[in-house]
């Protein structure tokens, strides 16, 4: 089956998800929105995800990307008109997507995993903190004044992170990730990918996403 524009199924919480809307929204990118609950996944979304998870993105000529980065690549090629894609992020999108999200799995999850330790699990995924903590101290941003694609693929996971246990975030002396994280969270662009959306289902009236 073919559509005249890019579909993307999408869950609203996910921080892969997020992340994808993000790169779609700065890149003015104009696709039909479909949102999965991942507890009830549409059969007609499984017919065509080889994965079963989301983002994923359907081309219009069938094509299928279903991982978040290449989603947001995807996007970004195309128009980038912030310069996202300028910036080299020297593995630090690798390292958050490995032993930060490893840790935050585990420490928000820590029923899911035998032999986990929630609070030791809790001080790993700090000491990646602590690196960005030592960046933006003299940066707005992890490279720049403005954001890149590091930022943007990076804080959907921070976010999740810091909701884990609020007290306890707001405790943290991390001035510096907290002010980052702070004007991420109450900007325009995140209230404008976290608008709520009904689960899709086959005949719906289409949801357009992705023009600012």
């Amino acid at each position: 089956m073919t559509h005249a524009l890019p579909v993307l199924y999408t869950f609203r919480r996910c921080p892969y998800a997020m992340r994808a809307r993000l790169a779609i929204q700065a890149a003015h990118q104009l696709c039909e929105l479909r949102e999965i609950v991942l507890r009830d996944k549409a059969p007609e979304f499984l017919g065509v995800s080889p994965s079963g998870t989301v983002p994923m993105l359907l081309l219009p000529d069938g094509t299928v990307i279903d991982e978040s980065l290449d989603i947001m690549r995807w996007a970004l090629t195309r128009h980038d008109p912030e310069h996202w894609l300028e910036v080299d992020d020297g593995g630090w999108i690798a390292r958050n997507d490995g032993p930060f999200k490893r840790s935050l799995d585990r420490y928000k999850y820590p029923t899911r995993f035998d032999k986990t330790d929630p609070l030791a699990e809790r001080e790993k995924a700090v000491a990646i903190l602590d690196e960005y903590e030592e960046r933006l101290a003299w940066s707005r941003c992890l490279f720049r004044a403005t954001p890149s694609l590091a930022d943007m693929a990076i804080l959907p996971f921070v976010r999740q992170f810091a909701s884990v246990d609020a007290d306890w975030w707001s405790r943290l002396a991390r001035p510096h990730v907290k002010r980052w994280l702070g004007e991420f969270v109450s900007s325009g662009r995140f209230d404008a990918v976290m608008l709520k959306y009904p689960k899709w289902q086959v005949g719906d009236a289409p949801t357009l996403f992705g023009v600012a």
